[in-house]
């Protein structure tokens, strides 16, 4: 039999979809009417119709039919479409799992980015085992979550998914006969039924506290059981490949090098809701989680590790650390008649121990979190480090007398969690922009310095007072009292941060981010706040520093200036000492999605790429290792795409072991609802990182050639230089507020942040890169993704005769420009210039069409010559997969855009009564949720 004939096939998932389609179909007849499930069928065979070939006279008949529905109509219309995509969403995820355990079931070659895969790859190329347990040893892999306003889900949503997941996984057990296989299909109509009763919208918006929340829901579903499996597979590919040790174990030790962070609750860059006591709650909640996940599982060590005494005997120091605790702790929790409990059973007791510990340090975060002046028991855990002492010591001692096959199931897993999360959870980044830093220190700067007027000094003057300050030996008093709230707000994060640190541990804070970092006083203004709480300084003796802190460099011009300001950085002595005080590392951010909206998808891509390589170079320089730090968004026009290929595209030696990066919105959703995806996708991302480091950790030097590089400054100034054309064309900035939903997606109550830096200001400065991205995609331009390609591909076409040559060279071989196309040509598809023209004729500016067109004709010239550089067809057509997925959608979201549209037009009459208005409002909302939803990907 061969591999394919053992996979599940696209009829496979059709017929599932088609399942789910039908079973929602009859959810629709029963409860929102006959009327409504034929408009529904009426609209979605109508326009894939359309599609096929275009019928003007059937095509008004359906936007007459559209603009006959009431309101209450249209709102069952799009909720019906909007819960298909759902349920489509669900069934490709489950499909994809499916083969995936299928292709293990059978011994099948995995798919490329499996741990056995690129493990066999690196064993073929004969990397010698000492090599690989060296790049192992380096790896840093910490994805970040963050709560930008692009995911509308609400948690009774995703946890009624989840439950119709299982189910679809479980229709396809060989092992379920007829009458189960009925019941499984009624189970899914009640889930099925259940979703339609629910409500998709929240009724208020969203409060950060709600965001923690649900970042915390992907942990405790998801990660907990997807993070601990990830290391097994790791490892049980690397006995595969490399063997095993006399005693069983690998012959390469895997480290846990998987570190999650988080930036909500810390993250206050342009949300005032985000406060020092915000972020003092968000670090006790996530406390919480962990250590009620430790809880339950020390609990199941205590339930399952029953062995006697008298059948074996435990290593001496685990007898001695058991017989310390008792003489300690024993009273307290062994009362009464459970003096004797497990007295025969020395791990049981152990763990008995260990419960009670727990439990102490759970009440005192408990009285935290209930804000009431709280100490910490004797009786409680020091750090998560002595926890893991101890689990450990039962794990080694457990080996020691022959039970390694039980040490290394629950309770190993228990170890990899409380090595890669400790207590804290989730590493807390905080984030705040550069100019709260400054009118800081100004203010605090006329206490202190009264005769120096920092706003007025040159940057050289600026750096060189900071740098005094920040080396002062001596204390510094602050008066409070002088300052403005914005100023004691941001000295309180600060002050917040040391308590949290003593309470935590260093270890429960990431980064603290500078956006819009612009020079090399910004990075040290934060210095000195860090210094005027005793984060970092000098203490008499030697120099300290306790907070990482990340320069986010955003804009073109700031990607371009990085090296000069890191070189400035760097170059001064007080900085220098700090940063070798702090392990000699530094953290560099790039962000993907302002320097898109501000020059362009190639001007940005470009200009990231040369910044990594030059801020590497620089680093390397001056002896410091550097970690870059990638704020890329869910849509290619914010850095995203697949994260294994991602990965592999980075410029060539900028990866070096270590990667973090933000994941944001809605792919938080689709890649960690589910425990068996985020282990995928863990797993991608981990051998992207591998693979990337290879060149770099063995010390091989790979260059492309320069044609390559001086080929792709050549696109991407002619790229940015039509990009620009475009923005500073008259009226556009009025185009695209009047075009797409972006000002009522602020009404959707999706986050807490809002969503333009300036209200009422209606400026491509104030509008914010997400809602930007995402009021695009909803209008089925998603230019920022593309805009400007198709007229640099032609003119780089057009300046050499080897010029197309040139191109495909560079599309086969450099993986950076080859990830650049293959994630434009999905956002291309996503595309619809016909929509979209329905979606500027909202626009009554009269230069609108002008407009309109520009973008048409460079839309049309970026397919044409996208695909003439690949070499295909058809756009996607190296990735079948993804085409069949967007075909399968086409038919449902064409149908909400047009829908859409004449919502918009509606509930921005002027010619109507405000409660008509708002009739509208409910269903346009639920259509930018249906959008979303059938994109996949939205900001």
């Amino acid at each position: 039999m061969n591999a394919p004939e053992n996979l599940l096939t696209d009829d496979h998932l059709r017929a599932q979809v088609k399942l789910l389609g039908t079973l929602l179909g009859q959810v629709l007849l029963q409860f929102a009417g006959e009327d409504v499930f034929d408009a529904v069928e009426t609209l979605r065979r109508g326009f894939a119709e359309l599609h096929q070939q275009e019928d003007q006279q059937r095509r008004t008949e359906l936007m007459a039919m559209i603009d006959a529905m009431p309101a209450a109509k249209v709102e069952l219309v799009v909720r019906a479409f909007a819960g298909y995509f759902k349920l489509v969403n669900v069934a490709e995820e489950s499909f994809a799992h499916r083969n995936r355990r299928r292709m293990l079931s059978h011994g099948m070659r995995l798919w490329e980015g499996s741990f056995d895969r690129t493990l066999a790859d690196l064993k073929a190329q004969d990397m010698p085992a000492g090599t690989l347990q060296e790049m192992v040893n380096r790896l840093h892999y910490a994805p970040v979550f963050t709560a930008h306003p692009t995911e509308a889900r609400r948690r009774a949503v995703m946890e009624g998914m989840r439950r119709i997941f299982l189910i679809c996984d479980e229709l396809y057990n060989p092992a379920l006969g007829v009458n189960d296989r009925r019941e499984q299909e009624a189970q899914l109509a009640a889930e099925i039924q259940v979703g339609w009763r629910t409500d998709e919208l929240r009724n208020a918006k969203l409060e950060v506290r709600d965001e923690v929340r649900n970042g915390l829901y992907y942990v405790r579903e998801s990660l907990f059981e997807a993070v601990p499996k990830a290391y097994s597979f790791f490892e049980k590919a690397l006995r595969k490949h490399y063997g095993v040790n006399a005693d069983g174990t690998a012959a390469i030790r895997v480290p846990s090098f998987i570190r999650f962070g988080s930036w909500i609750g810390g993250d206050r860059d342009g949300n005032p809701f985000v406060t020092a006591d915000v972020t003092e709650w968000t670090v006790h909640r996530q406390m919480q989680a962990a250590l009620e996940e430790y809880r339950a599982r020390v609990l199941e060590l205590r339930q399952t590790l029953t062995h006697s005494s008298d059948w074996c005997t435990p290593s001496a120091r685990f007898l001695e650390r058991l017989s310390e605790y008792e003489a300690e702790f024993g009273e307290q929790v062994f009362r009464g008649t459970a003096v004797q409990i497990y007295s025969r059973e020395p791990y049981r007791r152990m763990a008995a121990m260990m419960l009670a510990r727990l439990d102490a340090n759970l009440s005192y975060v408990h009285q935290c979190l209930a804000g009431v002046p709280s100490f910490t028991s004797q009786l409680a855990y020091e750090n998560a480090a002595a926890f893991l002492a101890d689990l450990c010591l039962v794990r080694d001692s457990l080996i020691s007398h022959g039970d390694r096959i039980i040490a290394t199931q629950d309770l190993q897993a228990l170890i990899r969690l409380v090595e890669s999360f400790g207590f804290h959870l989730l590493q807390l980044d905080i984030r705040q922009e550069s100019t709260v830093h400054t009118r800081t220190v100004a203010a605090l700067l006329r206490q202190l310095d009264p005769d120096f007027d920092y706003l007025a000094a040159n940057e050289d003057e600026q750096l060189q007072r900071l740098a005094a300050w920040v080396g002062h030996i001596d204390p510094i008093e602050v008066e409070d009292g002088v300052l403005d709230d914005e100023a004691r707000e941001a000295l309180a994060v600060f002050r917040r941060m040391v308590k949290l640190q003593a309470e935590v541990g260093d270890v429960v804070f990431g980064t603290y981010v500078i956006s819009m970092t612009h020079s090399a006083s910004h990075v040290m203004e934060v210095m000195l706040l860090a210094r005027l709480v005793g984060l970092c300084g000098h203490n008499g003796r030697e120099w300290f520093c306790r907070i990482q802190v990340a320069p986010l460099f955003e804009t073109v011009d700031d990607l371009q200036r990085s090296q000069a300001i890191l070189d400035q950085l760097l170059s001064n002595q007080v900085y220098r000492a700090l940063v070798t005080a702090n392990g000699n590392h530094q953290e560099v951010m790039l962000g993907y999605s302002d320097s898109c909206k501000d020059g362009g998808i190639l001007a940005s891509n470009w200009n990231l790429y040369q910044a990594q390589l030059s801020i590497i170079a620089l680093t390397q320089r001056y002896g410091v290792e550097c970690r870059l730090f990638h704020g890329r968004g869910g849509t290619v026009g914010r850095g995203g795409g697949p994260t294994h290929e991602a990965i592999l595209s980075q410029p060539p030696g900028t990866v070096n072991g270590e990667i973090k990066f933000t994941e944001q919105g809605e792919m938080l959703y689709y890649k960690y609802s589910n425990p068996e995806t985020a282990n995928y996708e863990i797993g991608m991302g981990v051998t992207g990182l591998l693979k990337a480091s290879t060149t770099a950790l063995a010390q091989i030097d790979v260059r492309y050639p320069q044609e390559y590089l001086d080929g792709m400054s050549q696109i991407a100034a002619n790229g940015e230089k039509s990009y620009r054309a475009l923005i500073g064309m008259p009226g556009f900035i009025d185009y695209f507020y009047e075009t797409t939903p972006v000002t009522e997606i602020g009404l959707l109550n999706m986050g807490s942040r809002p969503s333009h830096r300036k209200k009422a200001d209606r400026s491509l400065g104030s509008i914010r890169a997400i809602p930007w991205v995402f009021g695009w995609a909803q209008s089925r331009h998603t230019l920022p993704a593309w805009y400007g390609i198709g007229t640099a591909l032609k003119d780089f076409i057009g300046s050499a005769p080897a010029g197309l040559d040139q191109l495909r060279i560079m599309y086969r071989e450099w993986p950076f420009f080859r990830g650049l196309l293959s994630n434009v040509q999905m956002a291309l598809t996503k595309a619809d210039m016909e929509i979209s023209e329905e979606y500027a004729r909202l626009c009554d500016h009269p230069d609108t069409m002008a407009i309109y067109r520009a973008i048409a004709d460079e839309f049309a010239l970026t397919v044409e010559r996208v695909k003439q550089v690949a070499q295909i067809e058809t756009l996607l057509e190296d990735n079948p997969t993804l085409a069949l997925s967007l075909s399968r959608r086409r038919p449902y979201i064409d149908p909400i855009n047009h829908i859409q549209v004449r919502l918009l037009k509606r509930y921005r009459s002027e010619s109507v009564w405000e409660s008509e208005q708002d009739s509208w409002l409910t269903p346009l909302m639920r259509s930018i949720n249906a959008i979303a939803s059938g994109m996949r990907n939205t900001g």
